[in-house]
């Protein structure tokens, strides 16, 4: 679509709000039945391979060693096509998810089929030979892919685009984990970064569709099976405050790790010898530790049912955390937000551990050590505690644990706040676009647009006049909407947190009229 189209069918939009609303929520229920097709073809073709990938390494540990010097060529075979696969298309590898943030804020360009078939055939591969991948940031990125191939088909303009966008993430991650309102949190608190009813309607749309879709093939069981969950008595309150804290530096540590992996992979001359390391250290592991393998939903059932030493615990964690940085610091497309979430569960099983033996906890409540440190670190991690609340009371069905839950999450992030750690998704995004190539074609082109923002309390341009504001050179501020009610945008025009505008701009200044209005 011509740039001057785009203008002018998003001036009809905004002098049609309701019925573009509609339009949108109508949109997202189709692309809730896309992505939750796509994304339970991906889910049962993952389960199809990591069965048969147990079943190998059952048949090598009792056949003749050159079957074993046979996998090892083929775990080749099969570095050498992730890595063919992710040089024909960059914005496929790695978690996807920087990628959709980026894609949402305008500052990348995603080519979605060649993401969409790249993607699910990688994520397939890789995942399946072993890697500590998870399947959530795949699942993110194709539902928002499959978002962004309705959109261009349609003829959308970039505004709407971006509401899709919205909507196919959140359908991902609903579809993924059979939980639609974490996928709708966290499409909203943070990849779209606003609440307004236009992105809610669609996001809400599309995770519920997709979460039926989802469930119609692998019914309604939640994915971690902590039935019966018992409540955690008040007494207790303060050992989870310092468990938080202490989950909440782990996240730290986490973040760190992730981010300063790729200076261990320096030492490989070539993107194809990271990956050829990466899977021979799968293959290893499938002989010596197959439990760090995957993405490790199985293994949390297990700590929780199962009695594990306070020595097989940490060496669990220990494998877990070393294998996950190694498995995502190789560049393959693969999510860690399910290791993460496992690599909680042993942190708190450790500590769980530890405060049995020292008479602090009764063994009854082993179980909820694990669910709230999961919440924990994924907070610390992400920043995102709404979305960790909520994910985890989905993914265990321990909807009423809200409290401590909220207690742990909002502990963990103070915690990786005063460590001064940034958010995970959001410094792999700032990595990425410092690396970028500007000439790359997957990055943003200069183009006008209309942009949506969110003023903020407290932000610069909150109570001020439009007139006294510094706004950037080629801005124009064509519409200001103030709940139901559409405000004139003239000079005198007083704007207030909760107000969006709707700004026509070069895609380049994006990033500074956010952080006027957010007051980042």
């Amino acid at each position: 679509m011509l740039a001057k189209d785009q203008v002018i069918n998003t001036y009809r939009a905004l002098n049609n709000w309701r019925s573009f609303r509609l339009k949108l929520f109508i949109e997202g229920i189709i692309i809730g039945i896309l992505s939750g097709l796509i994304i339970s073809f991906f889910r049962w073709s993952l389960h199809l391979v990591e069965t048969n990938r147990e079943h190998i390494y059952t048949f090598l540990k009792n056949t003749d060693w050159y079957w074993t010097a046979f996998w090892f060529i083929a775990l080749a075979v099969i570095a050498f096509t992730l890595d063919r696969l992710t040089k024909y298309e960059p914005l496929a590898a790695g978690s996807g998810i920087p990628q959709v943030k980026g894609a949402i804020l305008g500052f990348i360009k995603m080519r979605w089929l060649r993401i969409l078939w790249v993607k699910l055939l990688a994520g397939i591969i890789g995942i399946g030979a072993g890697l500590s991948l998870g399947r959530e940031g795949p699942s993110i990125q194709l539902g928002a892919v499959t978002a962004q191939g309705l959109s261009r088909l349609l003829k959308r303009t970039r505004l709407e685009e971006r509401y899709l966008l919205t909507s196919g993430a959140s359908a991902g991650l609903a579809a993924a984990f059979n939980a639609p309102l974490a996928g709708v949190i966290f499409a909203l608190e943070e990849l779209h970064r606003n609440f307004s009813v236009v992105v809610l309607l669609p996001a809400m749309a599309a995770a519920m569709t997709a979460t039926v879709i989802s469930r119609f093939f692998f019914g309604n069981d939640t994915i971690f099976d902590f039935f019966g969950l018992p409540f955690l008595p008040l007494e207790y309150y303060g050992y989870v405050a310092l468990l938080s804290l202490v989950v909440g530096l782990a996240g730290v540590v986490f973040n760190a790790g992730l981010l300063n992996i790729p200076r261990f992979y320096k030492l490989f001359p070539t993107p194809f010898s990271k990956i050829v390391f990466a899977l021979f250290c799968a293959g290893i592991l499938g002989f010596v530790y197959p439990q760090v393998l995957g993405g490790g939903n199985e293994l949390i059932n297990n700590i929780a049912k199962t009695p594990y030493t306070l020595q097989a615990l940490l060496l669990l964690l220990a494998g877990k955390f070393i294998f996950t940085m190694l498995s995502y610091g190789s560049g393959v497309p693969g999510g860690f937000f399910l290791p993460m979430l496992v690599i909680g569960a042993l942190t708190g099983s450790v500590i769980s551990n530890i405060m049995i033996a020292l008479g602090l906890l009764d063994p009854f409540f082993y179980s909820n050590i694990i669910v709230i440190s999961m919440a924990a670190f994924f907070s610390a991690s992400v920043r995102a505690p709404i979305t960790g609340i909520i994910l985890i009371m989905e993914m265990t069905g321990s909807f009423q644990h809200m409290l401590v839950l909220s207690i742990a999450s909002i502990v963990a992030f103070i915690a990786a706040e005063l460590c001064r750690s940034k958010p995970i998704y959001e410094e792999l995004l700032a990595r990425s676009l410092q690396s970028a190539n500007k000439n790359d074609g997957s990055h943003c082109e200069r183009q006008r647009n209309v942009i949506e923002l969110a003023v903020c309390s407290g932000s610069p341009i909150d109570g001020h006049l439009i007139k006294e504001i510094n706004w950037p050179e080629h801005t124009l501020l064509v519409d200001v909407k103030r709940g139901e009610s559409d405000l004139i945008p003239i000079g005198d025009t007083r704007l207030r947190a909760g107000d969006f505008l709707y700004v026509l701009t070069d895609d380049t200044l994006a990033k500074d009229l956010r952080k006027m209005a957010e007051g980042e």
